[in-house]
């Protein structure tokens, strides 16, 4: 027997992902998003309000880069998400995170955080909260590669579980992709 919750935002996994950009004075801000995801091969989405100042740093600057949040940074990572730039302009700087501008795109790298997409905005939609935005390069940390490819049980990447409020850590390996099932071919 199931039970049935109704019409809820509950999906699993959901990755913890950290959203950064620059303000109009330069100063890195960041925030926590977990409603978002790839939505094309160079494309990632996000539902996110107009009235987060990283909304607004993300408009104005026209870039953001989007860190995986990690199990090493789970207090900080969520610590950007129940602070508000609009209310703490130095957020980064009270956790502790570093940035550096990346090489790609207007928007800064957390480098605390070992693996990020560096985005271009495409697109947003106040109405409906969509930002999209374009995959410009992917950076990892070589402390978090395995034979110069990214290794989630190195990153060890948080999901949010919006039914219990809990970050959960992913890596552990149960299959093969586009392999496994050519078994029941």
């Amino acid at each position: 027997m199931r039970k049935n919750f109704g019409a809820k935002p509950i999906c699993y996994p959901q990755p913890v992902f950290i959203l950064a950009a620059y303000d109009e004075n330069d100063v890195p801000n960041a925030m926590n998003a977990a409603w978002g995801g790839i939505s094309d091969d160079k494309e990632i989405s996000f539902c996110i309000s107009a009235d987060h100042k990283t909304t607004r740093d993300i408009l104005a600057r026209k870039a953001f880069t989007v860190s995986m949040a990690d199990a090493a940074h789970v207090v900080e990572c969520d610590y950007v998400g129940v602070v508000s730039g609009n209310d703490v302009p130095d957020k980064l700087a009270r956790c502790g995170f570093h940035t550096t501008k990346s090489d790609f795109v207007d928007a800064p790298l957390i480098d605390e955080l070992a693996m990020a997409l560096e985005c271009r905005l495409t697109s947003y939609d106040p109405q409906t909260c969509r930002l999209v935005g374009e995959i410009v390069n992917v950076c990892a940390d070589e402390s978090v590669l395995t034979g110069g490819k990214i290794d989630p049980a190195k990153l060890r990447p948080i999901t949010f579980d919006p039914v219990n409020n809990d970050y959960l850590v992913l890596g552990e390996k149960v299959g093969n992709a586009f392999g496994d099932g050519l078994k029941l071919r």
